[in-house]
């Protein structure tokens, strides 16, 4: 069977100067309302569409947490590529790069709050999420550890805890320190959580989709 032939890149833009400077020195960036407005509602009814029971996945989901299937969704994918984010995984991966999940996620009354923890320890990897609801140390906000204050081991002490309003991404290194806290007012925390991998990945990403419920085609490359 003849190879199928890789997808041309698709070139992304840089990131502003500050915001390059500022993902370069702490692994991380918040995106303020990078998401357009226009977009907003129907990410929320795509989420919501979405939700299913944790022992519907094929793999096990977190307890405590809601799960939306979403990575079909039309409004889904134009959040994905967003210039500014695909600008931000360019910049933490440095070379062709593709999409390699989306999935909604959010936690639940009472719950939420993981461990300081990184996604891709050693690994090349660049991971975002994008809030869809107002977020914040009240309703289970993302924590995270700068990489000037990461002594290598996780500490609470070192974590700042983001805050926000729907429309905005935080984008980081798959191996920066972060972890979402407890939900203690009940109020929605709907967001996306996206993974973007090298080019180099895409063969194993590949053969192993059924398990991690992806649907969506791997079609397009970008390139920084």
């Amino acid at each position: 069977m003849k190879p199928i032939d890789p997808p041309v890149p698709q070139s992304v833009g840089p990131l502003a100067p500050a915001h390059a400077a500022a993902l370069d020195r702490d692994g991380y960036l918040l995106l303020r309302g990078a998401v357009p407005a226009s977009y907003r509602d129907d990410l929320r009814a795509a989420f919501d569409a979405g939700v299913m029971p944790n022992d519907q996945w094929t793999a096990p989901r977190g307890i405590g947490w809601r799960h939306a299937l979403v990575d079909l969704d039309p409004a889904v994918q134009r959040a994905c590529r967003v210039p500014d984010l695909l600008a931000a995984a360019g910049r933490i991966l440095g070379g062709p790069f593709f999409l390699s999940q989306v999935e909604g996620r959010e936690p639940l009354p009472d719950h939420g709050h993981q461990p300081l923890h990184r996604d891709g320890a050693g690994s090349r990897g660049a991971a975002a999420l994008i809030f869809l609801d107002p977020y914040g140390p009240a309703n289970g906000g993302t924590r995270v550890v700068p990489r000037p204050r990461d002594d290598g081991e996780p500490d609470e002490s070192l974590a700042l805890v983001l805050e926000g309003q729907a429309g905005d991404i935080v984008v980081f290194d798959m191996d920066v320190l972060h972890g979402a806290t407890l939900n203690r007012s009940g109020a929605r925390r709907r967001s996306l959580l996206l993974g973007f991998l090298p080019e180099s990945d895409r063969a194993v990403v590949e053969a192993c989709r059924a398990v991690r419920d992806v649907r969506m085609a791997y079609g397009d490359s970008f390139t920084p």
